[in-house]
């Protein structure tokens, strides 16, 4: 398969701080990758120099083929970069059904396609956003990113704070996206174990650094690299 994503010696920061150093990986069209570290390491500065966001120091940043990394944000997400940031950023005070039409770009993924594979949404279409529960606002918010049609879809922490049975929801349905649907995603999340199982590729971050790149299935085998870089043992 071809690379859709292409990261090349890339630093980056916030203001005069530098938080990434030389950092390269690539990931293929409909691959999964997860993106791991201890808190600080530098996960959500990858994400959002990814988007634009996070100050460019040095590096270049391809996606299909195209370089995107002066581009502004706006025109990165234009490009195909999807986003599901950590705090959701819904609207709290449209409805479920607002929250997608109002956002929603011509291609396959349509509110409906989000009702159908979200269907506790459909059945509380007509509530607000601030009616929702934590898990249905993660749902929406993961939604309201897919009526964009990006080809890349990056998502922060997406089960942060949610209850065990929504977790193993909202993963098996990221794996389907990326295995049945085609689409490619970078999941930050710090249940290493359970996101190794539905992606293909990991890195792990350690000081804005790559220490540690492979396989996802690889990765969930080797019990001292995990609990050396991100101190899990047993079954977490």
């Amino acid at each position: 398969m071809p690379d859709l994503l292409t990261v090349e010696a890339l630093s980056a920061g916030w203001g005069n701080a530098s938080v990434l150093s030389g950092i390269s990986f690539s990931l293929a069209e409909g691959q999964s990758l997860a993106l791991l570290g201890r808190n600080g390491m530098g996960k959500t500065t990858l994400l959002c120099a990814l988007l634009g966001i996070a100050r460019h120091g040095s590096g270049t940043i391809r996606l299909a083929g195209r370089e995107i990394t002066r581009l502004r944000p706006e025109t990165r997400a234009q490009a195909g970069i999807g986003w599901v940031p950590q705090e959701r950023n819904i609207f709290r005070s449209l409805t479920v059904e607002e929250n997608l039409t109002a956002v929603a770009r011509p291609g396959p993924w349509s509110p409906a396609e989000i009702f159908a594979m979200f269907p506790r949404l459909a059945e509380r279409r007509r509530n607000m956003g601030n009616q929702l529960s934590g898990g249905e606002q993660q749902m929406l918010a993961i939604g309201r990113a897919l009526v964009l049609n990006p080809r890349l879809l990056l998502l922060d922490e997406p089960t942060e704070g949610l209850a065990p049975i929504i977790v193993e929801e909202l993963l098996a349905v990221l794996q389907r996206l990326t295995r049945e649907r085609g689409l490619s995603a970078i999941i930050v999340e710090q249940h290493a174990r359970k996101v190794l199982g539905v992606t293909d590729q990991a890195v792990i971050l350690e000081r804005g650094t790559i220490a540690h790149a492979g396989r996802s299935a690889a990765l969930a085998a080797d019990s001292a690299t995990l609990e050396r870089y991100l101190g899990v043992g047993g079954s977490q």
